[in-house]
């Protein structure tokens, strides 16, 4: 296979933070513990090659107690060493909050501000350069914008703007506590229960507005790699794409058709965490490549560590 790939490895300046290339380590759950060798290994051998790693969707509640700064500073020492940037995934889970957002009092909102506000404190101190807070997949944040989930009657319910409101409130108690001296991603599923593209530039448009620097949308369709994501570009940040962007021609295809200014690659990276140099290299014949078992998926819900039935 004989492929152009040097738009996968340009370089990408965000708010005076240098991405080495176009490749981003997406925010999936490994199953590994964050502190420790096995975890801090699962990453820094992910970002030899990538420009930004996000760690895994964790849990804010984690901060109060056993994420502080000393133990999550090896593991973002580690990444910075392979010359990747790092930013992390924030999201409440059922284990820190009910799931639905109309089971959530006035107390439990201010109660998830304050917690993702120590999140980002942390994960400053800490030295990652990013942030993500996780609205997309069904999670509480994309629950609030779903018209379908979000039976609120309050102002946090009902019409878009209301809506809206707990994305953006969220995103204001990073900005607020971080000011600029961090990256702040949000995730989003561009279409949704009950929503679609139109509503989702609504959303977009106000937190790219309130200092929202990179719009990381998930995922794309099958049929036209990074199509859901293109409609954002036009809002001025950088755009990650992803799904089934492990296919060189696919993630080629992405940029070179203005679809995004990012492509992550997720199931790829766990089968081979040489993806990225491999590709730049031209060894594309070692890489090994995820068929699309979902062993690791199995792995998850089981609560195993994250393999590949390919190794």
């Amino acid at each position: 296979m004989s492929l152009d790939t040097t738009p996968l490895f340009q370089p990408l300046e965000i708010r005076g933070r240098l991405l080495r290339n176009r490749v981003v380590l997406p925010p999936m759950v490994a199953q590994r513990d964050l502190k420790g060798p096995e975890g801090i290994d699962w990453y820094a051998r992910r970002a030899q090659g990538v420009g930004l790693v996000i760690v895994e969707s964790t849990d804010i509640g984690r901060f109060r107690d056993e994420l502080t700064v000393e133990a999550l500073r090896p593991l973002v020492d580690a990444v910075h060493a392979t010359g990747a940037l790092i930013a992390i995934q924030l999201f409440p889970t059922v284990r820190v909050v009910p799931t639905s957002p109309a089971e959530l009092s006035g107390e439990d909102i201010a109660a998830i501000l304050a917690t993702y506000r120590l999140a980002a404190e942390t994960c400053l101190r800490a030295g990652f350069d990013g942030v993500e807070p996780h609205g997309a997949h069904g999670y509480v944040l994309n629950q609030f914008f779903s018209p379908e989930q979000n039976t609120r009657t309050d102002a946090y319910g009902g019409d878009l703007t209301a809506r809206m409101r707990m994305a953006l409130e969220v995103v204001d108690a990073i900005k607020s506590t971080v000011g600029d001296e961090m990256l702040l991603l949000y995730r989003h599923t561009p279409v949704g229960r009950g929503y679609g593209i139109e509503e989702s530039l609504v959303l977009a448009e106000a937190l790219v507005a309130a200092g929202v620097d990179v719009l990381d949308l998930s995922p794309s369709s099958i049929e036209a790699p990074g199509d859901r994501a293109a409609p954002f570009k036009a809002l001025g940040v950088p755009v990650i794409a992803v799904n089934l962007l492990d296919e060189v021609e696919r993630a080629l295809e992405v940029l070179n058709e203005g679809r995004a200014d990012l492509v992550a690659v997720g199931r790829g990276m766990i089968a081979d965490p040489g993806w990225p140099l491999k590709v730049a290299e031209g060894r594309f014949d070692e890489i090994v490549r995820c068929i699309r078992c979902d062993g690791c998926h199995a792995d998850l819900r089981r609560g195993d560590a994250v393999g590949c039935t390919q190794w």
